[in-house]
Protein backbone atom coordinates (compact mmCIF):
# COMPACT_ATOMS: atom_id res chain seq x y z
CA UNK A 1 0.00 0.00 0.00
CA UNK A 2 2.56 2.40 0.55
CA UNK A 3 4.07 2.35 -2.47
CA UNK A 4 1.22 2.69 -3.94
CA UNK A 5 0.74 5.75 -2.31
CA UNK A 6 4.18 7.00 -3.16
CA UNK A 7 3.54 6.09 -6.71
CA UNK A 8 0.81 8.72 -6.28
CA UNK A 9 2.43 11.15 -4.75
CA UNK A 10 5.62 11.30 -7.37
CA UNK A 11 3.16 10.60 -10.31
CA UNK A 12 4.13 7.09 -11.37
CA UNK A 13 1.27 5.78 -12.71
CA UNK A 14 3.17 3.01 -14.15
CA UNK A 15 3.14 1.47 -11.08
CA UNK A 16 -0.32 1.72 -10.20
CA UNK A 17 -1.02 0.43 -13.01
CA UNK A 18 1.03 -2.66 -12.76
CA UNK A 19 -0.25 -3.32 -9.39
CA UNK A 20 -3.61 -3.71 -10.34
CA UNK A 21 -5.03 -7.39 -10.51
CA UNK A 22 -5.76 -8.49 -13.67
CA UNK A 23 -9.36 -8.81 -13.69
CA UNK A 24 -9.24 -5.31 -12.48
CA UNK A 25 -6.95 -3.48 -14.69
CA UNK A 26 -9.48 -2.37 -17.06
CA UNK A 27 -10.62 -0.09 -14.44
CA UNK A 28 -7.96 1.97 -14.25
CA UNK A 29 -8.65 5.39 -15.73
CA UNK A 30 -4.66 6.49 -15.92
CA UNK A 31 -6.55 9.55 -17.63
CA UNK A 32 -8.89 10.55 -14.33
CA UNK A 33 -5.47 9.44 -12.32
CA UNK A 34 -3.49 12.01 -13.47
CA UNK A 35 -6.12 14.78 -13.24
CA UNK A 36 -6.32 13.47 -9.27
CA UNK A 37 -2.06 13.78 -9.96
CA UNK A 38 -2.11 17.65 -10.90
CA UNK A 39 -4.65 18.78 -8.68
CA UNK A 40 -4.10 17.24 -5.43
CA UNK A 41 -1.52 17.83 -3.13
CA UNK A 42 -1.15 14.70 -0.98
CA UNK A 43 -0.31 15.57 3.13
CA UNK A 44 -0.18 11.76 4.41
CA UNK A 45 -0.63 8.07 4.81
CA UNK A 46 -2.09 6.23 8.31
CA UNK A 47 -2.27 2.69 7.79
CA UNK A 48 -4.85 1.26 10.74
CA UNK A 49 -4.40 -2.28 10.05
CA UNK A 50 -3.08 -5.06 7.86
CA UNK A 51 -3.56 -8.40 7.74
CA UNK A 52 -1.86 -10.88 6.18
CA UNK A 53 -3.58 -14.72 5.43
CA UNK A 54 -1.39 -16.82 3.09
CA UNK A 55 -1.46 -15.15 -0.42
CA UNK A 56 -4.37 -12.52 1.04
CA UNK A 57 -4.33 -9.46 2.51
CA UNK A 58 -6.31 -6.47 3.27
CA UNK A 59 -4.83 -3.07 4.19
CA UNK A 60 -7.50 -0.26 6.27
CA UNK A 61 -5.77 3.14 5.74
CA UNK A 62 -6.67 6.73 5.24
CA UNK A 63 -5.06 9.14 3.22
CA UNK A 64 -5.31 12.91 3.83
CA UNK A 65 -4.88 15.58 0.62
CA UNK A 66 -6.06 18.82 0.01
CA UNK A 67 -7.40 19.56 -3.64
CA UNK A 68 -8.69 23.26 -4.40
CA UNK A 69 -7.92 25.05 -0.87
CA UNK A 70 -9.81 21.97 0.85
CA UNK A 71 -8.02 19.28 2.99
CA UNK A 72 -10.29 15.81 2.77
CA UNK A 73 -9.96 12.87 4.00
CA UNK A 74 -10.51 9.14 2.69
CA UNK A 75 -10.54 6.08 4.79
CA UNK A 76 -10.39 2.78 2.12
CA UNK A 77 -10.11 -0.95 3.20
CA UNK A 78 -8.18 -2.52 0.41
CA UNK A 79 -7.90 -5.97 -0.44
CA UNK A 80 -4.48 -7.28 -1.94
CA UNK A 81 -3.12 -10.54 -3.33
CA UNK A 82 -0.10 -11.95 -4.32
CA UNK A 83 0.79 -13.34 -7.38
CA UNK A 84 4.19 -14.66 -8.47
CA UNK A 85 5.76 -13.01 -5.31
CA UNK A 86 4.27 -9.70 -5.76
CA UNK A 87 1.43 -8.28 -4.27
CA UNK A 88 -1.41 -6.60 -6.45
CA UNK A 89 -4.22 -4.60 -5.59
CA UNK A 90 -7.55 -6.87 -5.93
CA UNK A 91 -10.10 -4.10 -4.91
CA UNK A 92 -11.46 -2.18 -1.90
CA UNK A 93 -14.00 -0.17 -0.21
CA UNK A 94 -13.98 3.67 0.09
CA UNK A 95 -15.64 5.80 2.66
CA UNK A 96 -15.11 9.27 4.19
CA UNK A 97 -14.09 7.93 7.24
CA UNK A 98 -13.51 4.88 9.14
CA UNK A 99 -16.28 3.18 11.18
CA UNK A 100 -16.75 3.94 14.63
CA UNK A 101 -14.95 1.92 17.01
CA UNK A 102 -17.09 -0.02 18.88
CA UNK A 103 -17.11 0.66 22.93
CA UNK A 104 -18.48 -1.95 25.80
CA UNK A 105 -20.07 -0.16 28.82
CA UNK A 106 -19.14 -2.13 31.84
CA UNK A 107 -21.43 -2.15 34.45
CA UNK A 108 -20.66 -1.42 38.02
CA UNK A 109 -20.94 -5.28 39.53
CA UNK A 110 -19.65 -6.64 36.36
CA UNK A 111 -15.77 -8.61 36.46
CA UNK A 112 -13.07 -5.94 35.92
CA UNK A 113 -11.68 -6.67 32.55
CA UNK A 114 -7.90 -6.26 33.49
CA UNK A 115 -8.43 -9.95 35.24
CA UNK A 116 -8.22 -9.54 38.71
CA UNK A 117 -11.71 -11.22 39.39
CA UNK A 118 -12.36 -8.24 41.53
CA UNK A 119 -15.75 -6.42 40.72
CA UNK A 120 -15.04 -3.63 38.47
CA UNK A 121 -16.00 -0.73 41.24
CA UNK A 122 -14.14 -2.48 43.60
CA UNK A 123 -11.05 -2.58 40.87
CA UNK A 124 -9.99 -0.45 38.79
CA UNK A 125 -13.46 1.18 38.37
CA UNK A 126 -12.64 3.26 41.72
Amino acid sequence: MRSRYTAYVLGKLDHIDCTHAPEIRDDFNRAEAERTVASVEWLGLNIHNASENGDAGSVEFTIRFRRDGKELTQYEASSFRREAGRWLYAGGKVSAKPPPRQVTKIGRNDTCPCGSGKKYKKCCGT
